[in-house]
This record gives structure tokens, C-alpha cells and sequence, in this order.
């Protein structure tokens, strides 16, 4: 795909398709920087985005099942 820089300003633009920044999961922010004589634009992700994707909450289960208390009620603690 080609382009062409526009002036507006001091500045050189370039007009990005829309599905060009959604193929590649572009939003709001961007990364730029020059790589091998190359500018590169990449999506800014937040902080451990997507670690709690797949994570499902099982309703049904009890956390502390399995775990036994070897202290009876009679017994004293001791720090």
C-alpha cells in the first residue's frame, strides 16, 4: 500500500486506513520509533492486558475445601 505524506504545519502526516489499524490492533496510542533506517508503528498495550482472559470463576466450588484445621477447638494457639 503507498501513501503520501500531507503537510499540516510544521508537521508531515500520513492518513492510516481503518481496517489497516484494526488488522494490526491499533486504537488510541502508538509506539514510534526507527528501526533499521525503517519507522515502525506498533499498538500501545496496557500493563498485563489479557492476563485474566481466560480465567473462569467456579461459583459452585469452595475455596477452602480440602484443607483440615489440625488444631482442635480446645487447643490454645501459642505465639
Amino acid at each position: 500500500m503507498k501513501a503520501t505524506l500531507r503537510q499540516i504545519g510544521d508537521f508531515r502526516c500520513i492518513i492510516i486506513p481503518a481496517p489497516l489499524l484494526a488488522e494490526c490492533e491499533i486504537e488510541d496510542r502508538i509506539d514510534l520509533f526507527v528501526e533499521n533506517g525503517r519507522i515502525v508503528i506498533s499498538p500501545v498495550k496496557a500493563p498485563r492486558a489479557g492476563w485474566f482472559d481466560d480465567y473462569q470463576v467456579d461459583k459452585d466450588s469452595d475455596a477452602w475445601q480440602g484443607i483440615t484445621d489440625t488444631l482442635t477447638e480446645q487447643e490454645e494457639w501459642e505465639w
